[in-house]
Protein backbone atom coordinates (compact mmCIF):
# COMPACT_ATOMS: atom_id res chain seq x y z
CA UNK A 1 0.00 0.00 0.00
CA UNK A 2 1.28 3.45 -0.87
CA UNK A 3 -0.01 7.01 -0.52
CA UNK A 4 -0.33 8.76 -3.83
CA UNK A 5 -2.46 10.53 -6.40
CA UNK A 6 -5.15 8.22 -7.77
CA UNK A 7 -7.13 10.73 -9.83
CA UNK A 8 -6.52 14.04 -11.58
CA UNK A 9 -8.77 16.71 -13.00
CA UNK A 10 -8.51 20.23 -14.33
CA UNK A 11 -10.64 22.98 -15.76
CA UNK A 12 -9.22 25.29 -18.42
CA UNK A 13 -11.41 28.41 -18.84
CA UNK A 14 -12.82 29.01 -22.31
CA UNK A 15 -12.17 32.74 -22.75
CA UNK A 16 -8.89 33.07 -24.66
CA UNK A 17 -7.15 36.43 -24.27
CA UNK A 18 -4.17 37.07 -26.60
CA UNK A 19 -1.47 39.66 -25.92
CA UNK A 20 -3.02 41.89 -28.59
CA UNK A 21 -5.99 42.43 -26.26
CA UNK A 22 -3.78 44.75 -24.16
CA UNK A 23 -2.82 47.07 -27.03
CA UNK A 24 -5.22 49.78 -25.86
CA UNK A 25 -4.46 49.56 -22.13
CA UNK A 26 -3.07 52.66 -20.44
CA UNK A 27 -0.01 51.17 -18.74
CA UNK A 28 1.61 53.37 -16.09
CA UNK A 29 4.66 53.33 -13.85
CA UNK A 30 4.10 52.77 -10.12
CA UNK A 31 4.17 56.55 -9.58
CA UNK A 32 1.43 57.10 -12.16
CA UNK A 33 3.69 58.44 -14.93
CA UNK A 34 3.43 57.14 -18.48
CA UNK A 35 5.93 54.87 -20.23
CA UNK A 36 8.07 56.22 -23.02
CA UNK A 37 7.59 53.05 -25.08
CA UNK A 38 4.46 52.18 -27.01
CA UNK A 39 2.22 49.34 -25.84
CA UNK A 40 3.40 47.17 -28.73
CA UNK A 41 6.99 47.45 -27.47
CA UNK A 42 5.91 46.80 -23.86
CA UNK A 43 3.97 43.72 -24.93
CA UNK A 44 6.83 42.37 -27.06
CA UNK A 45 9.28 42.74 -24.16
CA UNK A 46 6.75 41.11 -21.85
CA UNK A 47 6.45 38.09 -24.16
CA UNK A 48 10.24 37.76 -24.47
CA UNK A 49 10.64 37.59 -20.68
CA UNK A 50 7.60 35.59 -19.58
CA UNK A 51 6.96 33.49 -22.69
CA UNK A 52 3.26 34.33 -22.49
CA UNK A 53 1.41 35.12 -25.70
CA UNK A 54 -2.11 34.28 -24.53
CA UNK A 55 -3.96 33.34 -21.36
CA UNK A 56 -7.35 32.01 -20.24
CA UNK A 57 -10.02 33.90 -18.30
CA UNK A 58 -13.14 32.47 -16.68
CA UNK A 59 -16.54 33.25 -18.14
CA UNK A 60 -18.25 36.11 -16.31
CA UNK A 61 -20.80 33.82 -14.65
CA UNK A 62 -18.18 31.54 -13.05
CA UNK A 63 -16.30 32.12 -9.81
CA UNK A 64 -13.16 30.43 -8.46
CA UNK A 65 -15.24 27.87 -6.54
CA UNK A 66 -17.10 26.98 -9.76
CA UNK A 67 -13.87 26.29 -11.64
CA UNK A 68 -12.72 24.23 -8.65
CA UNK A 69 -15.93 22.21 -8.68
CA UNK A 70 -15.48 21.35 -12.36
CA UNK A 71 -11.89 20.21 -11.76
CA UNK A 72 -12.90 18.27 -8.63
CA UNK A 73 -15.60 16.39 -10.53
CA UNK A 74 -13.03 15.31 -13.09
CA UNK A 75 -10.58 14.16 -10.41
CA UNK A 76 -13.24 12.16 -8.55
CA UNK A 77 -14.33 10.50 -11.77
CA UNK A 78 -10.72 9.75 -12.72
CA UNK A 79 -10.08 8.16 -9.31
CA UNK A 80 -13.33 6.17 -9.62
CA UNK A 81 -14.41 6.89 -6.05
CA UNK A 82 -17.64 7.93 -4.35
CA UNK A 83 -17.40 11.56 -3.23
CA UNK A 84 -18.99 10.56 0.09
CA UNK A 85 -15.77 8.69 0.91
CA UNK A 86 -13.68 11.88 0.92
CA UNK A 87 -12.37 12.76 4.39
CA UNK A 88 -10.82 16.15 3.62
CA UNK A 89 -11.30 18.82 0.96
CA UNK A 90 -8.24 21.09 0.94
CA UNK A 91 -8.76 24.11 -1.30
CA UNK A 92 -5.75 26.30 -2.10
CA UNK A 93 -6.48 29.80 -3.40
CA UNK A 94 -5.50 33.37 -2.55
CA UNK A 95 -8.40 35.72 -3.20
CA UNK A 96 -11.62 33.78 -2.64
CA UNK A 97 -14.57 34.12 -4.99
CA UNK A 98 -14.29 37.44 -6.81
CA UNK A 99 -17.44 38.11 -8.81
CA UNK A 100 -16.96 39.59 -12.26
CA UNK A 101 -16.80 43.37 -12.04
CA UNK A 102 -15.68 43.34 -8.40
CA UNK A 103 -12.27 43.26 -6.73
CA UNK A 104 -13.57 42.14 -3.33
CA UNK A 105 -12.95 38.52 -2.40
CA UNK A 106 -15.70 36.47 -0.77
CA UNK A 107 -14.57 33.69 1.57
CA UNK A 108 -17.68 33.24 3.71
CA UNK A 109 -18.34 30.35 3.63
CA UNK A 110 -14.97 28.92 2.72
CA UNK A 111 -14.44 27.93 -0.90
CA UNK A 112 -13.82 24.35 0.20
CA UNK A 113 -17.27 24.35 1.81
CA UNK A 114 -18.76 25.69 -1.43
CA UNK A 115 -17.17 22.88 -3.42
CA UNK A 116 -18.46 20.32 -0.92
CA UNK A 117 -21.92 21.82 -1.36
CA UNK A 118 -21.62 21.71 -5.17
CA UNK A 119 -20.57 18.06 -4.97
CA UNK A 120 -23.62 17.36 -2.77
CA UNK A 121 -21.49 15.53 -0.19
CA UNK A 122 -23.71 14.81 2.83
CA UNK A 123 -21.10 13.23 5.09
CA UNK A 124 -20.39 15.76 7.92
CA UNK A 125 -17.08 13.99 8.60
CA UNK A 126 -15.81 15.30 5.27
CA UNK A 127 -13.87 18.30 6.58
CA UNK A 128 -13.52 21.20 4.16
CA UNK A 129 -11.06 24.04 4.61
CA UNK A 130 -9.14 26.63 2.61
CA UNK A 131 -5.39 27.10 2.37
CA UNK A 132 -3.70 30.46 1.81
CA UNK A 133 -0.10 29.68 0.88
CA UNK A 134 0.50 31.72 -2.24
CA UNK A 135 1.20 29.98 -5.52
CA UNK A 136 2.64 26.85 -3.78
CA UNK A 137 -0.77 26.18 -2.17
CA UNK A 138 -1.77 23.11 -4.19
CA UNK A 139 1.61 21.43 -3.63
CA UNK A 140 1.32 22.18 0.10
CA UNK A 141 -2.21 20.80 0.09
CA UNK A 142 -0.93 17.51 -1.32
CA UNK A 143 1.70 17.43 1.44
CA UNK A 144 -0.99 17.97 4.08
CA UNK A 145 -3.20 15.28 2.55
CA UNK A 146 -0.26 12.90 2.65
CA UNK A 147 0.32 13.72 6.34
CA UNK A 148 -3.37 13.19 7.21
CA UNK A 149 -3.40 9.79 5.54
CA UNK A 150 -0.03 8.70 6.90
CA UNK A 151 -1.14 9.59 10.45
CA UNK A 152 -4.37 7.60 10.10
CA UNK A 153 -6.61 10.69 10.23
CA UNK A 154 -7.89 10.19 6.68
CA UNK A 155 -8.13 7.68 3.86
CA UNK A 156 -9.06 9.90 0.92
CA UNK A 157 -8.45 13.62 0.36
CA UNK A 158 -9.47 15.99 -2.41
CA UNK A 159 -6.86 18.69 -3.04
CA UNK A 160 -7.76 21.67 -5.24
CA UNK A 161 -5.88 24.66 -6.55
CA UNK A 162 -8.01 27.32 -8.28
CA UNK A 163 -7.91 31.04 -8.95
CA UNK A 164 -9.46 33.85 -11.00
CA UNK A 165 -6.57 36.29 -10.96
CA UNK A 166 -7.97 38.18 -13.94
CA UNK A 167 -10.37 39.84 -11.49
CA UNK A 168 -7.78 41.18 -9.07
CA UNK A 169 -5.35 42.82 -11.52
CA UNK A 170 -4.76 46.53 -12.04
CA UNK A 171 -5.35 47.22 -15.76
CA UNK A 172 -2.80 50.07 -15.55
CA UNK A 173 -0.05 47.72 -14.35
CA UNK A 174 1.78 45.87 -17.14
CA UNK A 175 2.19 42.91 -14.77
CA UNK A 176 -1.56 42.38 -15.21
CA UNK A 177 -0.72 40.56 -18.45
CA UNK A 178 0.91 37.74 -16.48
CA UNK A 179 -2.14 36.52 -14.61
CA UNK A 180 -4.89 34.12 -15.64
CA UNK A 181 -7.60 31.80 -14.34
CA UNK A 182 -7.85 28.03 -13.96
CA UNK A 183 -8.34 25.07 -11.64
CA UNK A 184 -6.67 21.74 -10.97
CA UNK A 185 -7.53 18.97 -8.52
CA UNK A 186 -6.48 15.52 -7.42
CA UNK A 187 -7.47 12.69 -5.14
CA UNK A 188 -4.80 11.53 -2.70
CA UNK A 189 -5.34 8.16 -1.04
CA UNK A 190 -3.62 5.05 0.28
CA UNK A 191 -4.15 2.30 -2.22
CA UNK A 192 -2.42 -0.73 -3.66
CA UNK A 193 -0.70 0.30 -6.86
CA UNK A 194 -1.11 4.03 -6.22
CA UNK A 195 1.75 6.41 -6.82
CA UNK A 196 4.01 7.32 -3.92
CA UNK A 197 5.23 10.52 -2.32
CA UNK A 198 8.93 9.81 -1.73
CA UNK A 199 9.89 13.10 -0.07
CA UNK A 200 8.67 16.64 0.46
CA UNK A 201 10.14 19.97 1.50
CA UNK A 202 8.59 23.32 2.46
CA UNK A 203 9.86 26.69 3.69
CA UNK A 204 8.65 30.23 4.38
CA UNK A 205 10.91 33.28 4.09
CA UNK A 206 9.13 36.11 5.89
CA UNK A 207 11.71 38.72 6.83
CA UNK A 208 12.75 41.02 3.98
CA UNK A 209 10.83 38.78 1.58
CA UNK A 210 7.38 38.80 3.21
CA UNK A 211 5.87 41.55 1.03
CA UNK A 212 7.42 40.80 -2.36
CA UNK A 213 3.80 40.14 -3.42
CA UNK A 214 1.13 42.29 -1.83
CA UNK A 215 -2.24 44.02 -2.16
CA UNK A 216 -1.77 47.57 -3.41
CA UNK A 217 -3.45 50.56 -5.01
CA UNK A 218 -3.85 51.10 -8.75
CA UNK A 219 -1.08 52.91 -10.60
CA UNK A 220 -3.77 55.26 -11.92
CA UNK A 221 -3.96 58.17 -9.50
CA UNK A 222 -7.71 58.72 -10.02
CA UNK A 223 -8.70 55.22 -8.87
CA UNK A 224 -9.58 55.22 -5.14
CA UNK A 225 -6.88 53.89 -2.81
CA UNK A 226 -9.34 51.55 -1.11
CA UNK A 227 -9.54 49.46 -4.29
CA UNK A 228 -6.74 46.92 -4.01
CA UNK A 229 -5.03 44.79 -6.63
CA UNK A 230 -2.33 42.12 -6.76
CA UNK A 231 1.09 43.77 -6.92
CA UNK A 232 4.62 42.45 -6.93
CA UNK A 233 8.29 43.40 -6.95
CA UNK A 234 9.18 41.31 -9.97
CA UNK A 235 12.95 41.69 -9.89
CA UNK A 236 13.12 40.81 -6.18
CA UNK A 237 10.95 37.73 -6.74
CA UNK A 238 13.13 36.62 -9.64
CA UNK A 239 16.31 36.96 -7.61
CA UNK A 240 14.74 35.22 -4.61
CA UNK A 241 13.47 32.33 -6.70
CA UNK A 242 16.68 31.57 -8.55
CA UNK A 243 18.63 31.86 -5.29
CA UNK A 244 16.53 29.61 -3.04
CA UNK A 245 14.32 27.31 -5.10
CA UNK A 246 17.09 25.21 -6.75
CA UNK A 247 18.50 24.31 -3.33
CA UNK A 248 15.06 23.49 -1.94
CA UNK A 249 14.41 21.08 -4.82
CA UNK A 250 17.86 19.50 -4.36
CA UNK A 251 17.23 19.04 -0.63
CA UNK A 252 13.94 17.29 -1.41
CA UNK A 253 15.54 15.02 -4.01
CA UNK A 254 18.40 14.19 -1.62
CA UNK A 255 15.86 13.18 1.05
CA UNK A 256 14.13 10.88 -1.43
CA UNK A 257 17.31 8.97 -2.24
CA UNK A 258 16.45 9.08 -5.95
CA UNK A 259 19.38 9.78 -8.32
CA UNK A 260 18.85 12.89 -10.44
CA UNK A 261 19.23 10.76 -13.56
CA UNK A 262 15.98 8.97 -12.65
CA UNK A 263 13.88 12.15 -12.65
CA UNK A 264 11.64 12.11 -15.74
CA UNK A 265 9.78 15.42 -15.41
CA UNK A 266 9.79 18.54 -13.25
CA UNK A 267 6.42 20.24 -12.86
CA UNK A 268 7.31 23.73 -11.70
CA UNK A 269 4.89 26.58 -11.00
CA UNK A 270 4.31 28.45 -14.27
CA UNK A 271 5.37 31.90 -13.12
CA UNK A 272 7.71 33.13 -15.82
CA UNK A 273 9.45 31.17 -18.57
CA UNK A 274 12.90 32.73 -18.05
CA UNK A 275 12.71 32.37 -14.27
CA UNK A 276 11.58 28.74 -14.40
CA UNK A 277 14.33 27.82 -16.85
CA UNK A 278 16.92 29.56 -14.64
CA UNK A 279 15.69 27.66 -11.55
CA UNK A 280 15.88 24.24 -13.17
CA UNK A 281 19.24 24.93 -14.82
CA UNK A 282 20.64 25.94 -11.43
CA UNK A 283 19.10 22.84 -9.84
CA UNK A 284 20.94 20.64 -12.32
CA UNK A 285 24.03 22.78 -11.90
CA UNK A 286 24.04 21.92 -8.18
CA UNK A 287 24.43 18.30 -9.32
CA UNK A 288 27.05 19.33 -11.91
CA UNK A 289 24.68 18.23 -14.68
CA UNK A 290 23.20 19.91 -17.72
CA UNK A 291 19.44 20.34 -17.81
CA UNK A 292 18.02 17.55 -20.01
CA UNK A 293 15.84 18.40 -22.98
CA UNK A 294 12.09 18.06 -22.37
CA UNK A 295 12.54 17.72 -18.59
CA UNK A 296 10.32 20.73 -17.86
CA UNK A 297 6.81 20.82 -19.38
CA UNK A 298 5.48 24.37 -19.78
CA UNK A 299 2.00 25.63 -20.63
CA UNK A 300 2.50 29.23 -19.50
CA UNK A 301 2.74 30.32 -23.13
CA UNK A 302 -0.95 29.57 -23.74
CA UNK A 303 -2.30 29.53 -20.18
CA UNK A 304 -0.56 32.37 -18.37
CA UNK A 305 0.07 32.26 -14.62
CA UNK A 306 -2.99 30.94 -12.76
CA UNK A 307 -1.14 30.75 -9.41
CA UNK A 308 -2.12 27.64 -7.42
CA UNK A 309 -3.67 26.07 -10.52
CA UNK A 310 -0.54 25.92 -12.68
CA UNK A 311 1.09 22.76 -11.28
CA UNK A 312 -2.05 20.57 -11.10
CA UNK A 313 -3.31 21.65 -14.55
CA UNK A 314 0.13 21.07 -16.06
CA UNK A 315 0.37 17.61 -14.46
CA UNK A 316 -3.13 16.72 -15.64
CA UNK A 317 -2.35 17.79 -19.21
CA UNK A 318 0.80 15.66 -19.35
CA UNK A 319 -0.89 12.65 -17.76
CA UNK A 320 -3.61 12.83 -20.40
CA UNK A 321 -1.09 13.10 -23.25
CA UNK A 322 -2.09 16.66 -24.17
CA UNK A 323 1.43 18.10 -24.41
CA UNK A 324 3.78 17.34 -27.26
CA UNK A 325 7.10 15.71 -26.24
CA UNK A 326 5.87 15.17 -22.70
CA UNK A 327 4.63 11.83 -21.35
CA UNK A 328 4.78 10.04 -18.02
CA UNK A 329 4.28 6.36 -17.27
CA UNK A 330 3.63 4.25 -14.21
CA UNK A 331 6.75 4.18 -12.05
CA UNK A 332 8.27 7.40 -13.42
CA UNK A 333 9.75 9.77 -10.83
CA UNK A 334 8.68 13.39 -11.15
CA UNK A 335 9.13 16.53 -9.08
CA UNK A 336 6.50 19.13 -8.18
CA UNK A 337 7.93 22.50 -7.15
CA UNK A 338 6.58 25.97 -6.52
CA UNK A 339 7.43 29.41 -5.19
CA UNK A 340 5.15 32.31 -4.37
CA UNK A 341 3.69 34.88 -2.03
CA UNK A 342 4.77 34.62 1.55
CA UNK A 343 7.49 33.99 0.35
CA UNK A 344 6.85 30.25 0.30
CA UNK A 345 8.75 27.43 -1.41
CA UNK A 346 7.94 23.73 -1.60
CA UNK A 347 8.70 20.57 -3.52
CA UNK A 348 7.59 16.94 -3.73
CA UNK A 349 9.46 13.99 -5.22
CA UNK A 350 6.77 11.67 -6.51
CA UNK A 351 6.77 8.20 -8.08
CA UNK A 352 3.84 7.91 -10.48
Amino acid sequence: MSIGITGNGSYIPQVLVPNEAFEDNQFLNSDGTTFQQSNSVIIEKFKAITGIYERRYAKNEFNTSDLAYFAAQNAIEDANIDAEEIDYIIFAHNFGDVSYGSTQGNTLPSLATRVKNHLKIKNPKCVAYDMLFGCPGWVEGVIQAYAFIKSGMAKKCLVIGAETLSRVVDPHDRDSMIYSDGAGACIVEEKEGAGEILAHNSATYANEEAYFLFHGSSYHQEIPDDLRYIKMYGRKIYEFAITYVPGAIKECLDKSGVPIEDVKKIFIHQANEKMDEAIIKRFYGLHKKDMPEHIMPMNIHEMGNSSVATVPTLFDMVKRGKMENHHIQKGDVVIFASVGAGMNINAIVYRC
